[in-house]
């Protein structure tokens, strides 16, 4: 059986990694209330904690793509993840009074990652079990 290219798949998830290493610098050293954005306050602990878990999404991002059939699954929790930040931050944005919109781009850009994952993903002939069921193998 032959596979359909995925390779549109693993360079989009590589780029997004770029994406994720960006936001890492930057809440690392950049976010935080005393820092040059500091709306919304955040403590400089939760800014650098945060900027170390999108460094192991980067991580995870620029590994699963040089071999993306064998870890869609990496894909299908990116999915699961850029999609309840992007709902949360604009519910925030929307609903909660005095909210900044200091980060909307944010929930575009994510929100269209999200989106070529699901078209990528598909058009490359995976489906949603490979994304969001792990394959069990054998041993």
């Amino acid at each position: 059986m032959k596979h359909k290219s995925l390779k549109p798949l693993a360079i989009t998830f590589f780029i997004s990694g770029i994406w994720d290493t960006v936001a890492a610098v930057l809440y690392i050293f950049v976010i935080g209330t005393g820092r040059i954005i500091d709306n919304p306050p955040i403590d400089p602990f939760f800014a650098v904690f945060l900027g170390s878990f999108f460094l192991c999404f980067a991580y995870l991002q620029f590994l699963s793509a040089f071999n993306i059939r064998r870890y869609a699954f990496n894909v299908g929790c990116l999915i699961i993840g850029r999609s309840f930040y992007v709902i949360q931050l604009y519910a925030y944005m929307l609903l909660v009074s005095d909210f900044p919109s200091t980060f909307w781009f944010t929930g575009i850009i994510d929100g269209l990652f999200t989106i070529l994952y699901m078209v990528f993903a598909f058009r490359g002939g995976l489906g949603i079990r490979e994304l969001f069921l792990p394959e069990r193998t054998e041993n």
